[in-house]
């Protein structure tokens, strides 16, 4: 008889330890991914309560969110920023987990460091105090964002509660037209379904657009499921994802290696698998998307105008209005055309080498407009050695783009590459709500990196199709 479970009820189901009184489950956890913000107090709970961390070697620890990007000599400028580095420095000396500190050429944000890593692996359970946690689940794995309570609990027990979240399959056929990349993908995904669409659901994502995506590409889609409300999102492992691990660093090695590929193969959701929902979306709907907003669902195609308020339901419309005044625009502007001050590209929704080489292949021999802040971040430091070797460094700087160390930078601004009053910046990364990117009257436009180009090019937001 088949198995009729989904990849998502397959994974919950080895790492269940029991279920508890309040019907929530405590689940194994398989990898735990710590960064510098959210876990010194994690670590003082432990401290407090005499405890150790139980499975050291299952917990990985890097510097990310408030490492700056231009001068990383210590002590850091930010003292604030300088306590945290030296909390995580003691608390993984002290407790024996490994760090990626910025003297590691392995350190990177935590979502781009565990996958080029091999420490991602199709069928775990993966957890860190960081809500894009979700990225992890392009391999095939249960990867939830925790908060610090739950950081401390993994740390101590290596398992945690958590309630189960439905399973929702989310289909895209079809062929993507030209300039449209995963991050037009997810964003439309969002767009339609809501910031509050995916509560209570995890997303598994599947189709023919899926199937041809690179994992880097797989990754951007999964990174924003949280964006779309769910508690994370995931890809069936294929073909795909077993020779993007194969050769990693902590991956199985030889025979242990082919023993575990096929163990992942078998975990994908079958023919019959079941579903609590099904949602489908044909490709060729989707065009090169802009968010125009102040959350990632309120975005329209490069060719579109901007919404009518009317146009949403009655118990939307103040939300829409709010978005329009912060914002300063007006219903039916076309979104194209509207002026930036900076370009950003980066993040750990499109900070990887694949991101770099496409914004790199459509600026080089242009210029960034006159005006305009431009700069590229690594998502890590193999990220920025790759690009480096590969001469995409010299073709940023030559457009007028900074060439920046790795790190989360402006996608979230906590270090010192931040929005300045009302700029509006033409970002690649994961959030536009108000204040994301350090000012409180900044302005974000999430889009693909191709897109970010077109627009720093530009000056305003313009159709990367366009420039081809």
């Amino acid at each position: 008889m088949s198995d009729r479970r989904n990849l998502f009820n397959k994974v919950w189901d080895l790492h269940t330890v029991r279920t508890l009184e309040s019907g929530q489950t405590q689940l194994f956890i398989g990898l735990h991914l710590i960064h510098e913000v959210t876990s010194p107090q994690a670590f003082a709970i432990l401290r407090d309560r005499n405890l150790k961390v139980m499975y050291p070697e299952r917990t990985l620890a890097t510097v990310d969110h408030i490492v700056p990007t231009d001068n990383q000599l210590r002590p850091f400028a930010d003292t604030q920023a300088e306590e945290m580095m030296s909390a995580i420095e003691k608390n993984c000396r002290e407790f024996g987990v490994r760090l990626f500190n910025i003297s590691d050429d392995r350190q990177g944000i935590v979502h781009i460091v565990g996958p080029e890593q091999g420490l991602t692996q199709p069928g775990m359970t993966i957890v860190c105090g960081d809500s894009h946690t979700s990225t992890h689940g392009a391999f095939g794995s249960i990867a939830i964002g925790i908060g610090t309570s739950q950081v401390a609990d993994v740390l101590a027990t290596q398992t945690m509660a958590l309630g189960k979240p439905k399973v929702r399959q989310i289909v895209v056929n079809g062929q993507l037209k030209r300039g449209v990349y995963a991050k037009d993908v997810i964003l439309h995904i969002i767009r339609k379904l809501g910031v509050q669409g995916g509560v209570g659901y995890a997303y598994e994502y599947a189709g023919e657009v899926f199937s041809r995506m690179t994992m880097e590409e797989r990754m951007t889609v999964c990174n924003m499921s949280i964006e779309g409300g769910a508690r994370c999102g995931y890809i069936n492992p294929d073909q795909t994802t077993v020779d993007y691990v194969r050769g990693k660093p902590f991956a199985p090695q030889g025979a242990d290696f082919d023993r575990a590929a096929a163990w992942w193969l078998s975990l994908a959701s079958g023919p019959d698998a079941q579903f609590d929902d099904v949602v489908t979306f044909d490709a060729a709907e989707i065009e090169p998307t802009v968010t125009w907003g102040i959350n990632p669902a309120q975005s329209v195609g490069i060719s579109e105008q901007l919404p009518a308020v009317g146009s949403f339901a009655p118990e939307d419309q103040k939300g829409i209005r709010e978005a329009f005044d912060f914002m300063e625009l007006k219903e039916s502007q076309p979104i194209k055309g509207i002026k930036i001050d900076v370009a950003f590209i980066g993040s750990c929704t499109n900070g990887r080498i694949s991101d770099l080489r496409e914004a790199a292949s459509i600026v080089k021999g242009r210029k960034v407009a006159a005006g305009v802040k431009a700069l590229v971040v690594p998502g890590s430091q193999q990220v920025r050695k790759q690009a480096m070797a590969e001469g995409l460094d010299q073709i940023f700087e030559e457009a007028g783009f900074e060439w920046r160390e790795a790190g989360c930078s402006m996608c979230l601004a906590m270090n010192p590459d931040k929005l300045k009053g009302r700029e509006v910046c033409a970002s690649s990364s994961n959030r536009n709500f108000k204040g994301r990117q350090g000012s409180p009257t900044g302005r974000t436009l999430l889009m693909s990196p191709a897109m970010v180009v077109a627009a720093a090019v530009a000056g305003r937001v313009s159709d990367v199709r366009e420039l081809a």
